[in-house]
């Protein structure tokens, strides 16, 4: 069973903590990490580009002139790809980019992406997490105490508004409700910080 550290929010250590073999403990799956990182960046996409073709062009309905003797090239159409508000060749259209993953599968990436971080030394659990006034002031001395000098998440027990409206001016610093956590949030930051109450909820989920 793995065993970490606990800090405070000023950087003084508060204890350990072990954590579940099951979720903090398991074996790297990269090719499962990258399907998940894949099908999340995918579902994002919008794919909702689009232009008309020939046969979508209003007007062009006869032919611009006479088929021979005016000297001019044949058309059959004003809206032909040739001409200028003609419609597009192989024009682009809209398309779904969504992808699948099945419940395990996405359960299995990220207690591998979890396991990778706690190995790594990356995974830092800290007593609780609030601040008085929602500053911006007070999660960089948070930033600070923790030397969290690249990116990183900060996974939550709660929607403590202040905390979010504290840190959403932070460029390296991100805030998330444990209910959110996915692959790619872990796997995109530097670190993940989680309240001890975060983790716990993440063992209670995962760990059956």
């Amino acid at each position: 069973m793995p065993s970490i550290k606990v800090f405070k929010m000023d950087g003084k250590e508060a204890g350990t903590m072990d954590l579940s073999e099951k979720v903090f403990g398991a074996e790297y799956n990269e090719p499962l990490i990258h399907q998940a990182v894949v099908t999340r960046l995918s579902n994002e996409r919008q794919g909702t580009k689009s232009t008309l073709t020939r046969t979508e062009v209003r007007g062009g309905g006869r032919k611009p002139w006479r088929q021979k003797g005016t000297g001019n090239a044949r058309q059959g159409s004003i809206r032909a790809p040739q001409w200028v508000k003609g419609g597009v060749v192989f024009a682009p259209k809209s398309r779904d980019f969504s992808k699948g993953m099945n419940k395990k599968a996405k359960a299995a990436a990220l207690i591998s992406a979890l396991s990778k971080k706690v190995a790594d030394g990356e995974l830092l659990v800290i007593d609780s997490l609030s601040v008085k006034e929602g500053k911006t002031k007070e999660m960089v001395a948070f930033q600070k105490a923790l030397k969290l000098d690249k990116t990183a998440v900060v996974v939550m027990d709660n929607d403590d508004v202040k905390v979010i409206r504290a840190a959403a001016n932070l460029e390296k610093l991100s805030t998330l409700p444990v209910q959110q956590i996915s692959t790619y949030e872990v796997v995109a930051n530097a670190k993940v910080v989680m309240t001890k109450a975060a983790v716990e909820k993440i063992e209670e989920v995962y760990g059956e």
